[in-house]
């Protein structure tokens, strides 16, 4: 069976972005980006909100990019080679291959593509992450912490419910980000 895992770059108090919606702040280096290049090769299909669509879709074309390092283009072949699932009322067509738009999040169609598929799958964007986290899906937390306090904007974690997870890795980057990695504590006991 296939995990979902929610990945999310934050800052140390707990934004995806700053209230401005920037987050110009979390830009990765090189270090960082080869690590997540390493998480993200297993990933078949990422689930996405129309925001973070928008912003990931970037990747689409970033192979024309002159100056784009090795690991950046490494990344981008890493996200079109993956499957990509748009959660939008409002987005009509995607903008990228391999990608379809779904109009409602259906916790039992997800719970089916976990079973289903033999590569992990990746909730990305807080809001969607939500509805996932709340109907018990996630399997997984992939947390990077930047080092810097932003002071308010969208907080990482909506879950609105209570869930128990266990550390079982952390890493310490030169760029003081640290990689967290959390597991659910209730699907850990499933799987045992």
């Amino acid at each position: 069976m296939a995990k979902l895992i929610f990945s999310a770059v934050t800052s140390l108090d707990g934004y995806t972005e700053d209230a401005a919606g920037s987050f110009d702040w979390a830009r990765p280096d090189d270090e960082v980006v080869r690590f997540i290049n390493d998480l993200e090769a297993p990933i078949g299909t990422y689930l996405y909100g129309r925001r973070i669509y928008e912003t990931m879709v970037y990747w689409e074309t970033a192979q024309s990019v002159v100056d784009l390092d090795a690991a950046s283009q490494e990344f981008g072949e890493i996200w079109r080679a993956a499957q990509k699932i748009v959660f939008s009322t409002s987005l009509a067509t995607a903008s990228s291959a391999r990608t379809h738009i779904e109009r409602v999040f259906d916790p039992t169609a997800i719970q089916e593509m976990k079973l289903s598929s033999e590569r992990d799958l990746e909730v990305a964007g807080p809001n969607l992450a939500a509805h996932a986290f709340r109907n018990g899906l996630v399997d997984e937390c992939r947390l990077f912490l930047v080092p810097v306090a932003v002071g308010g904007g969208k907080p990482a974690l909506q879950t609105q419910t209570r869930l128990n997870f266990e550390l079982v890795g952390e890493r310490r980057f030169r760029s003081g980000v640290v990689f967290l990695h959390y597991r659910n504590a209730v699907a850990d006991l499933k799987e045992r």
